[in-house]
């Protein structure tokens, strides 16, 4: 059988042949977070296939070049602050931990916190970065991430993981000057990615980066409903 470290190789291999990855941290990053630590065991042997797979609560964990495109646009880099709505499992979010703060140096520099509505679900990406090893640079708590974090800080990157109806205003208040947001924005069969970049002065600049789909954005300033959470 063909070690999941082998499947790892080839998928970025392909994902640099297509053109997604071109970044030497994004390709870094996807080569070294072992996806399979990320995926329900019912589905460990797809870990490596570029499609989303289920997860919990009606979740998914987003296919590996959706990880790949939205990690480049963010334009990470060592020691940034990232806040990501939606942990689901936490493989997005151990990507972007892996970025900001690598594994193979000796300081922790950079970290996620990352907010996600469904307790199981956040109880679940806790644990698997624990086994992943980034529970140390990836902070995980269970809430509303469609409204304002329980922070005052300002994040160098926003990671929305799920359908926005507009672009939240409440997380662009939160993005430092010259951070970036990305966020895929729509209606709940189809959304464009969109990339929120904010000058040093405070100006909203947007582009957009083409189709998507998402499950939608839960909470009170999401489109999915509060009342099965």
């Amino acid at each position: 059988m063909t070690s999941y470290v082998e499947k790892r190789r080839r998928l970025v291999k392909n994902l640099i042949r297509e053109g997604v990855l071109s970044s030497e941290e994004v390709i870094r990053a996807m080569l070294k977070v072992p996806r399979e630590l990320f995926v329900p065991e019912t589905y460990r042997e797809y870990a490596y296939v570029d499609t989303p797979l289920p997860t919990f609560c009606g979740q998914t964990i987003s296919a590996p070049h959706m990880c790949a495109i939205m990690c480049e646009a963010l334009d990470l880099k060592k020691g940034l602050k990232v806040l990501e709505v939606g942990c689901g499992s936490g493989y997005h979010a151990a990507l972007c931990a892996e970025i900001v703060s690598p594994s193979d140096k000796n300081m922790r520099c950079g970290w996620v916190l990352s907010i996600e509505i469904f307790f199981e679900l956040c109880k679940y990406a806790v644990e698997n970065l624990e086994k992943a090893g980034y529970s140390d640079r990836v902070y995980v708590i269970n809430g509303d991430g469609s409204i304002t974090p329980p922070s005052q800080i300002m994040f160098d990157r926003i990671l929305v993981t799920a359908a926005a109806p507009r672009i939240p205003p409440d997380l662009v208040a939160c993005l430092a000057p010259g951070g970036k947001m990305i966020v895929p924005v729509g209606d709940t069969w189809f959304q464009t990615l969109t990339l929120v970049i904010k000058d040093p002065f405070g100006q909203i600049k947007i582009k957009y980066l083409g189709g998507c789909v998402f499950v939608p954005l839960r909470g009170l300033k999401g489109r999915g409903s509060l009342a099965n959470i």
